[in-house]
């Protein structure tokens, strides 16, 4: 069963948004969903992660609600940044930031975080994934942001997925 349906919960919200990005409940609509929802996970299986362990289910909250207040505070940065030239105290540069982290879906999940905050992007990351080449729009004090990264996000992944 697992070969032919993988990924069962995808392969119904593929189905699913067929239906709805298309508008319609035609069985033309409906066959198309259907093999979409069964072709492309078993397709894309070799892209699939590894299973996901989550150790500690509440640290999820913690970790969403410093993501929304940091992406938040961040927009409000970038605006000022860009809007006003006086305010511009440092340039963009490139940080090294030294990973405790491992697990290759808590690093995904790290992407993603430093990948939706406005004034950051990630660069690369080492093959042994024991460092992290961050860039961002604005840096006075390396180590701050450092810090702010390892404190704010890897801390609570690692809880997390380690």
């Amino acid at each position: 069963m697992k070969r032919i349906l993988p990924a069962p919960l995808l392969s119904v919200a593929l189905f699913l948004l067929w239906l709805l990005l298309n508008h319609s409940l035609s069985a033309g609509h409906v066959v198309l969903g259907a093999i979409a929802g069964l072709l492309v996970p078993v397709l894309l299986r070799g892209l699939r992660p590894l299973p996901v362990r989550i150790r500690r289910p509440l640290s999820i909250l913690r970790l969403a609600l410093n993501v929304a207040y940091d992406t938040s505070l961040s927009n409000l940065v970038v605006v000022r940044f860009l809007l006003i030239k006086s305010y511009r105290k440092h340039s963009a540069d490139f940080v090294h930031i030294p990973l405790e982290l491992r697990d290759p879906n808590a690093l995904a999940v790290l992407a993603m975080i430093v990948c939706i905050t406005p004034g950051t992007s990630w660069a690369e990351l080492s093959r042994d994934r024991s460092m992290l080449l961050l860039h961002a729009l604005e840096v006075g004090d390396p180590q701050k942001l450092i810090d702010h990264v390892k404190n704010r996000y890897e801390r609570l992944l690692m809880e997390i997925f380690e």
